[in-house]
């Protein structure tokens, strides 16, 4: 088959990658020059940072006065893990999962916590489980976003308000780029890697003031390493709240999360933030909707995710390939694209079905999109080529 020439623009900046993310467009070092580098996270200026950075993390995500806003260690997974960990146990729980992440904390709660009441509610990569099987009378932990799949839920209406229950809700790939419904999440988490384009290893926890209650009136059977402890004596440590954090943070990333949000702000906020990452996803989906060799994974447009877009290769001769061969073609895609240095780490993930997976988050310029889509059509020709040759 004949090839396609090259495409004649290319994208400024060609990270796409869907965490650590692109930096918000015109970060330069120079960005970083007021961390508080060589001095202690528990000096007068480093608690300004940090409680700095919870105050803005408050008010660009328009999080509830009364929710609690807490700096952990790990990125989200550690903030995850502190709260399976400290809340699980008092009643069953629903773990609900669509994707990989989504899987791991269902084997953490099955195989680790090892709660004999905990019901697996899932779907395939690419839909959504069946949300009305869900019992809000137990605890509930789901992704609101799943990265590995590109399908979200579409709002919190399938949550009811007068739930007995808590919900937990990993939204790392959905925060300041789809609005999060607080009155139904009882602790949500995120690391500052994906929608802002922060450096990795720190995540946020977020807790109503109903997890607040559970944490101050349960006590877990197992026990807490101190790294996940939110209590002492019975209630809540406030401190963690107010950025005296459990271990000692990175003040260089802490001064990169200032200047992410700063960003956001000139933007326009949790409104403007929206509005790039709808606007990067309807530069892939009018692509993909011209196309006749790609298609998204997740198969309901209202579950289609605005950040980490996932595409499958539906092409007839690539869909008869065997799994392996799939993963190949894609990856040889991926290969050529990275050569020409018009996008970076644009992959399926390792446990999702052969394809790609664009992030489209704010940081990401559409004019940057834009001009990828060429390049995904002479990839796939490429790609083809070699294959039919072969």
């Amino acid at each position: 088959m004949s090839t396609l020439p090259k495409p004649d623009i290319r994208p400024a900046n060609p990270y796409f990658s869907s965490g650590p993310c692109a930096k918000r467009p015109g970060w330069t070092p120079e960005a970083l020059k007021d961390a508080a580098l060589g001095r202690s996270h528990r000096a007068k200026i480093g608690k300004e940072k940090l409680g700095r950075a919870i105050e803005l993390t408050r008010g660009v995500l328009q999080v509830p006065s009364d929710y609690r806003i807490g700096i952990v260690p790990a990125s989200d997974t550690g903030a995850v893990e502190m709260a399976l960990w400290s809340l699980l146990g008092e009643r069953g729980v629903d773990m609900v999962a669509w994707e990989s992440f989504g899987a791991g904390w269902v084997t953490d709660v099955l195989k680790q916590l090892k709660l004999a009441d905990a019901r697996r509610i899932e779907a395939d990569y690419g839909q959504l489980p069946d949300l009305a099987q869900i019992d809000f009378d137990r605890d509930v932990v789901f992704t609101w976003n799943g990265t590995t799949s590109g399908v979200r839920v579409p709002n919190g209406d399938f949550i009811p308000a007068d739930r007995k229950g808590l919900t937990i809700c990993d939204a790392t790939s959905a925060a300041f780029a789809q609005r999060l419904d607080f009155s139904k999440l009882d602790v949500v988490t995120f690391s500052w890697q994906k929608v802002l384009g922060g450096e990795a290893a720190h995540g946020i926890l977020i807790l109503s003031p109903r997890a607040v209650e559970r944490l101050e009136n349960y006590t877990p059977p197992w026990p807490l390493p101190k790294i996940f402890r939110l209590t002492k004596g019975g209630k809540l440590i406030e401190g963690i709240f107010k950025g005296e954090t459990i271990n000692s943070p990175s003040m260089l990333c802490v001064e990169d999360y200032l200047d992410a949000l700063s960003w956001a702000q000139s933007v326009g906020g949790l409104e403007g933030l929206i509005a790039r990452a709808d606007a990067n996803f309807a530069v892939i989906d009018r692509f993909v909707e011209r196309s006749d060799w790609l298609a998204h994974l997740a198969q309901d447009p209202a579950t289609r995710s605005n950040t980490s877009v996932c595409l499958s290769i539906v092409d007839e001769t690539v869909a008869r390939l065997d799994s392996d061969a799939k993963a190949a073609f894609a990856k040889g895609m991926v290969s050529r694209l990275d050569k020409e240095g018009v996008a970076y780490d644009i992959g399926h993930y390792r446990d999702a079905p052969p394809g790609l997976r664009i992030w489209a988050g704010a940081t990401v310029e559409t004019s940057d999109l834009e001009a990828l889509m060429p390049w995904l059509d002479w990839a796939f020709q490429e790609q083809k080529a070699a294959l039919e040759s072969a």
